[in-house]
């Protein structure tokens, strides 16, 4: 399998062994790994029989001023700005990233916030004969998993937890 780590992470998909698959055939990324994730299936000449997209970056809905106010706040204290992205993504659970931090970069975040999700690129990718999954939270601070939801069910096979968080944890689970 191939994974593409969220923005700020490193080496986090054990986080996520449920979800995945070991199969050479799989690629899978979170969050900001998603959009990686994509864009390397999209252009694979490869076998790609599984693209698994755990709680992708979508912000196709947020409008201008939110992405320019997100990168001002990066900007001005990364650090910062990475903690509290890091506490929304576990929001109301008790899971320790802190073996999975690595230091976020502005174009990055940049590139998650722009990136254009593209219906007909996934179409691409589906009729390649690659299933695609998407699993989101209901409770995620980071994303409108109800706008996200809306954009893949008709593309992707999606999964829609219940009060859990961007990484995927049910509040109740603690």
């Amino acid at each position: 399998m191939i994974y593409f780590s969220g923005f700020s992470l490193q080496k986090e998909q054990e986080l996520f062994d449920f979800w995945l698959d070991s199969s050479d055939y799989c690629v899978a990324g979170f969050s900001y790994g998603a959009i990686k994730a994509v864009e390397y299936a999209y252009k694979s000449c490869e076998r790609i029989d599984r693209l698994i997209l755990l709680s992708p970056a979508f912000f196709n809905n947020q409008n201008e001023a939110f992405k320019k106010m997100q990168l001002l706040y990066f900007k001005k204290d990364a650090k910062k700005y990475t903690a509290n992205f890091l506490a929304n993504i576990t929001s109301n659970s008790n899971i320790d990233l802190s073996s999975y931090i690595s230091n976020g970069k502005y174009q990055e975040l940049k590139e998650l916030l722009y990136y254009n999700w593209n219906i007909e690129k996934l179409k691409t990718i589906a009729n390649r004969g690659t299933t695609i999954e998407v699993i989101l939270g209901e409770n995620d601070k980071i994303i409108d998993s109800k706008e996200t939801l809306k954009f893949f069910e008709n593309i992707a096979v999606t999964y829609y937890i219940k009060n859990a968080n961007h990484i995927l944890r049910r509040l109740d689970d603690n």
